[in-house]
Formats: structure tokens, sequence, C-alpha cells
């Protein structure tokens, strides 16, 4: 066990003492700038990314950090030998070295300081976030009539709900909105069992409602994940046994009218795509570069490969795709970052089991969706080191509450 020892939650007190710092509001800003309709959260991170280095000056290089640093200049490097002029690669070139670089800072400014007043900030932005984002699903579905208001037959008249016309917050893609509103909505439902020692039914449902609006079945299953994962260790064993039992009896349902597994290997279904894009990954393995072949490698090797191709910049799966654009160095060091990441939150804390709950979510949808310098991979990753790192948790006397 680190010196953060077990502590009792905060008090009202603790949040009360000032209001929230220019540090603190560009973090948060940094969060809702993800969901504008513009593309200036590189600028938000960026300006967050000076703030935060400023304000706690030298930085410790952590092994994870290393492994992330190898990440970002090989894929660079492999960038710079594969460039062919597209649109497309310099935008992932900016993720690529913004999105890591806002990681390790924010991190490092989280380390030197007390965050409980912060997680009391991130509590009302994230509530706040999740409540445009109910709006902005309830304007599309009025659109629609609200004809799939309880759900839709396949993935394409799902993603047929995201009108451009009507896009003004989060995310104009099914999939990657639904995934943002899983990683966000777990921690807004992981937040007062951190500070309360309490898990909030009302929190659960309101966020699952948000993510069923969404039609994505990828925040449904990193969600259904997650919480069970967290009530699993909240639960005393009798209780256990009540959940698996409800869990069993609404699996039927979950699966046929949520997960659309009927479907699921059907060619316009999108977990369908996924299937035949892995099969061409692991069938065609050796055909591709132990090196890398760049950003446009998967467009290229999908087209050449799959059983067919719907025009995605990757196979819809972090570590595949990382293999295929950055080779083998690429991809060991990715999944060093990760291993390595998960070790300093550990050495950090020295809970295991709630770092487990926490990183289920993300793990889970980047099985299925994302490359590995998305925003919303680094923003998740500084919301467990916030959240995950200040005192351990008492689970046991942690309990189920209606709010």
């Amino acid at each position: 066990m680190s010196s953060h020892s077990l502590t009792g939650p905060p008090t009202r007190s603790d949040f009360s003492r000032k209001s929230v710092t220019l540090t603190e509001s560009l973090l948060l800003l940094s969060l809702v700038s993800i969901f504008l309709p513009w593309k200036v959260y590189p600028v938000f991170f960026l300006i967050s990314s000076f703030f935060f280095v400023r304000e706690s000056w030298s930085i410790h290089l952590n092994k994870w950090m290393i492994a992330l640093a190898v990440y970002v200049g090989y894929g660079l490097v492999v960038v710079g030998l594969t460039y062919s002029g597209s649109s497309q690669e310099i935008g992932n070139a900016a993720k690529l070295l913004v999105n890591p670089l806002f990681l390790v800072c924010s991190i490092h400014w989280l380390s030197k300081r007390e965050n409980t007043r912060l997680t009391h900030f991130l509590d009302w932005t994230l509530g706040i976030l999740l409540l445009l984002s109910l709006l902005q699903l309830l304007v599309y579905h009025a659109s629609f009539d609200f004809r799939l208001i309880l759900g839709s037959d396949t993935s394409g008249q799902a993603s047929g709900l995201y009108r451009p016309g009507l896009y003004y917050w989060g995310l104009d893609d099914k999939n990657m909105f639904g995934a943002r509103i899983a990683l966000l909505g777990f921690v807004f439902v992981f937040i007062p069992v951190l500070q309360k020692h309490k898990l909030s039914a009302v929190r659960i449902l309101f966020v699952f409602l948000i993510a069923f609006l969404s039609l994505s079945r990828t925040p449904m299953v990193a969600l259904l994940i997650g919480i069970f994962a967290l009530s699993w260790m909240i639960l005393e064993r009798k209780w256990r046994i009540v959940l698996l039992v409800a869990v069993a009896i609404a699996l039927p349902f979950f699966l046929t009218q949520v997960v659309r597994i009927d479907s699921i290997t059907s060619s316009n279904d999108g977990m369908g795509i996924r299937i035949v894009y892995w099969t061409a990954f692991f069938t065609h393995f050796s055909e591709l570069s132990i090196w890398g072949g760049g950003f446009l490698e998967a467009r290229d090797f999908l087209q050449e490969n799959a059983k067919f191709y719907r025009g995605e910049p990757h196979i819809h799966n972090t570590f595949m795709t990382t293999y295929v654009e950055f080779g083998i160095i690429g991809f060991l060091a990715f999944t060093a970052f990760i291993g390595l990441f998960f070790q300093a939150c550990l050495q950090r804390i020295g809970q295991i089991g709630m770092l487990i709950v926490l990183f289920l979510p993300i793990l889970a949808i980047m099985m299925i969706l994302y490359s590995g310098y998305d925003n919303d991979v680094a923003v998740y990753f500084v919301l467990i080191w916030l959240v995950g790192s200040q005192h351990a948790i008492d689970f046991h006397h942690t309990k189920i509450k209606t709010l």
C-alpha cells in the first residue's frame, strides 16, 4: 500500500475553501472542448498543458511516459516516411503529438497536488456535459418523430439518426459519440463512490438512458461491464448471487434488443463489419509490414483484403490498428504504455480491484474502436488518474442508494 492511506470521503467544507483556479478551469474546459462541434480541442489541450507545466515545473519521467514517447516518436518517423500529402494524415499527426502531450502534462500536474476539490468541480462538469448530450440526442430523435426511441433494427438505421444539420454537440459519429458517453458517464457514476461511499442508482439509470438513446451498442456493453464490476466490488456475497441471477434474466433481452445478436454477422451490421475486418487482419497478417505502413495503411489493407470495406480509417481495434500503422515497435510500445500506466496507478494507491474496475470500460471499447492517439483515450486516462489516485475506497462500506 502506498502512502495514500484509506480515508473517509471528503466533507462539504473540503469543496468550499476557494473557487476553482485558472489551471483547474483549463482542465475542465478541455473536457468541454471535445464536445464542441468545432475542432478547437487541440488549442485547449496545448494551452492547458502549458499551464500544467508552468504550475508544477519539472517533469519526472515515469516508465509509462517513456513507453508513450517511444510510441509517439516511432509513429512520427513512420508518418514522415509514408506521408502522401493527405489532410487526414496531417490531422492524425496532430493527434499523435497533442493528445499524448496533454496526457503527460495533466498527470504530472495532478500528481503534484491534492485533487479532492477538483473532483467536485469535475462532477458538476460531467453532469452538464451528459445533460447536453441527452438534449442533442433528443433533438435527433425528435427529427425522426421518435420512431427510433426504443432502438433500431440495424446499424445503418441507427447511423441515419445523426443528421448533420442537427449536430451541435458531442460527435456526429454514432459509435464515437456513444463511446464518449460511456467513458465519461462511467466516471460520473464512480465519483460518488469515491467521495461519499455511495453508488447512485439514479446516476446509473441516467447514463444508461443517454447511452441507449445514442443507438450505439458500444457504450451499452462498456457500461454494463463497468457497472457490473463496480457493483460486484460493493455487494456482499449473498447480493452478488442476486446480481448474477438478475444479469442472467436480463441477458436475453440485452442480447436481442440492445446488442442485436441475431444480425451480428450481417454485412450491414457494425459488428459484422468488424468481424470481416478482424478476419482480414489475421488471415493476411503476414502481408503487413512489421515496421508499419502509416496512417493510410489500414484503408489500403482493408480495400485489398477485406470481403467488403465501408471506408473506415482504422480496423475497429486499437491494438490491431496500431500494428497496421506503426508495426511491431509501435504495437509493443503502446501495449507497454498501457501496462506501465496501470502499474503506476497501482503504485500510487495500491488498490488493484478499484483500478481494474476503472480500466475495464476503456479496454472494452479499445477492442472494438479507437486509434491509440484519439483524444478520448488521453482524456479517460487523465480521469482515471484523477479519481483513482486520491485515496483507497472501502467498498465494503459503500452503499447502493437511490440518489
